[in-house]
């Protein structure tokens, strides 16, 4: 957890991505990612100079019209002394059986973010933190540049004028395999995903591939981000 939490520090230093005496919203799906994220962002309240607040939000898509049992998140939001904001949504109805959606990740995305961010804003938060991680930007850069013929990525922080909110990602140093790690030592109370597309996305697909292509080029999930960085790629060179 050390080495994550000092990962996170240098990321979140880096990108200027904590403001002095600011509430942070930290985006909790349920999944590794973002219950590590959690933990991170609870351990460096504690000694971080900015002197942040945090406010953890559970976006609810009740996939199958089935509410989702967060009371292992509860018990630890209770246990790290973060208030938690649950809300339930009609997300999974919307996309699986009122628009049946060709390509439902993208407009669940941006259904997803939209309610986020007004969550975020109810409750006084003027930041937004993401669980993506440093294998979530090489599979989105790679996607980008095999489907979408550009060369980006998302940024490390990003302002929404509209909103007047910040998103952040401090974990954009973090390897997905240390995450995975940290979670099954700490015993986090991991959901498993009940979204019918799961794990048939276009992003597991191209983190398929880059996972084959590390087994010959090693370290290249590393290059990728050191190459963003020296190109000033979305931001990310800041």
């Amino acid at each position: 957890m050390k080495k994550l939490l000092s990962k996170t520090r240098a990321a979140a230093d880096k990108y200027d991505m904590l403001g002095q005496n600011e509430q942070i919203a930290v985006g909790v799906s349920g999944g590794k990612d973002s219950l590590v994220l959690l933990c991170l962002m609870a351990a460096m309240r504690e000694f971080h100079p900015s002197r942040f607040g945090l406010t953890a939000l559970c976006l609810d898509p009740c996939f199958g019209g089935t509410p989702a049992d967060y009371s292992g998140i509860e018990s630890l939001c209770n246990e790290l002394n973060v208030p938690l904001v649950i809300k339930r949504s009609r997300l999974g109805e919307i996309i699986f059986e009122e628009r049946r959606e060709n390509n439902p990740c993208s407009l669940c995305a941006r259904m997803r973010r939209g309610i986020l961010h007004n969550m975020a804003l109810e409750s006084g938060c003027t930041r937004l933190a993401l669980g993506h991680h440093m294998d979530d930007a090489a599979a989105t850069f790679w996607m980008n540049l095999t489907s979408g013929s550009r060369i980006s990525c998302f940024s490390p922080v990003t302002y929404l004028d509209r909103k007047g909110i910040s998103l952040i990602r401090p974990m954009i140093f973090c390897r997905e395999n240390e995450i995975s790690s940290a979670a099954s030592r700490l015993g986090l109370p991991v959901m498993k995903s009940s979204c019918p597309a799961d794990g048939c996305t276009e992003r597991a697909s191209a983190q398929a591939v880059l996972k084959n292509l590390e087994t010959k080029y090693t370290g290249l999930t590393e290059r990728i981000i050191a190459a963003m960085q020296e190109g000033n790629i979305s931001g990310w060179g800041t």
